[in-house]
């Protein structure tokens, strides 16, 4: 009996360590990208649904046509928030100028992830229609704080008096995000740097000529991160960080936007923003 039930443990031992490695191996061998297809166009799992988008949308194949042409039909149609959220996301990295109008539909959903994945997909896609949904969704004082912070930075890329009035509000609201994110934006779409102080940001608007530039010094942010040891230990796939970039529908200017940019002074709004959204590597 001793021998029986120290064979019995024993094996039991052996099936363990067998599933432990198992996953381990799972870890460091993502989905092929039939699999995530498979889980991405699964009507019967929401959670498949929404893991496949995301893998699809993080892939260098993610914007393959019909790949493009699901975001679109599940950032209309999903009735899931996480597999919308995703959806969103996937049209950030993919999809062009002329789903700006689909993704701002998204800014009145009854779902912060969703609302929030929408505006930070409006960051990337350029399209003045879709300024006069954005600020007013910033003035509203109903509206989460971390998604007032992604509209903020995303009306960077559209310098009209209506934008303007509303970031200027923004710098009195309570959350320091919101307000660094809003005078980013005013720096951007004005070329002055006037602080916190919204009566010198009003009379600007009066005095300055013009007060607005006619192309805002805008680049979407990215999430960038420092190094650690298990990245330099899994040499086998180094990680890689986007950089800022035009959102797409911008006009371009070449070269001099970007060091105009940097030789501005920050405010470090980004890194405000990150801090209180949690920023994630999907965006």
């Amino acid at each position: 009996m001793i021998l029986l039930a120290s064979s019995t443990l024993l094996a039991a031992g052996c099936d363990t360590i067998s599933s432990d490695l198992s996953q381990f191996t799972q870890s460091f061998t993502p989905p092929s990208p039939a699999q995530a297809a498979r889980w991405a166009a699964d009507p019967n799992d929401r959670e498949n649904a929404r893991r496949g988008t995301i893998l699809l949308a993080n892939a260098p194949f993610g914007g393959t046509e019909v790949y493009v042409k699901m975001y679109r039909l599940y950032a209309e149609d999903a009735g899931d928030p996480l597999v919308r959220a995703a959806s969103l996301q996937a049209l950030a990295r993919h999809g062009d100028a002329a789903d700006a109008p689909l993704v701002a539909k998204s800014l009145v959903s009854p779902f912060r992830q969703v609302r929030l994945a929408a505006a930070k997909a409006l960051q990337r896609l350029h399209d003045p229609a879709v300024a006069d949904i954005l600020w007013p969704r910033l003035v509203n004082a109903d509206e989460d704080s971390d998604v007032r912070t992604e509209i903020a930075i995303a009306l960077g890329q559209y310098p009209t008096p209506a934008v303007f009035n509303a970031l200027v509000a923004a710098l009195s609201q309570r959350e320091l995000a919101v307000n660094t994110a809003a005078l980013d934006s005013l720096r951007m779409i004005t070329g002055a740097n006037l602080g916190l102080d919204e009566n010198a940001w009003l009379q600007h608007m009066v005095t300055a000529k013009p007060p607005l530039l006619e192309t805002p010094l805008y680049l979407y942010p990215v999430f960038v991160r420092d190094l650690d040891i298990w990245d330099h230990l899994m040499f086998w796939d180094p990680e890689t960080f986007e950089s800022p970039d035009l959102p797409l529908g911008m006009k371009q200017l070449g070269v001099r936007r970007t060091s105009e940019l940097q030789d501005e002074p920050s405010t470090g709004s980004r890194d405000a923003a990150d801090g209180a959204t949690g920023a994630d590597s999907g965006t």
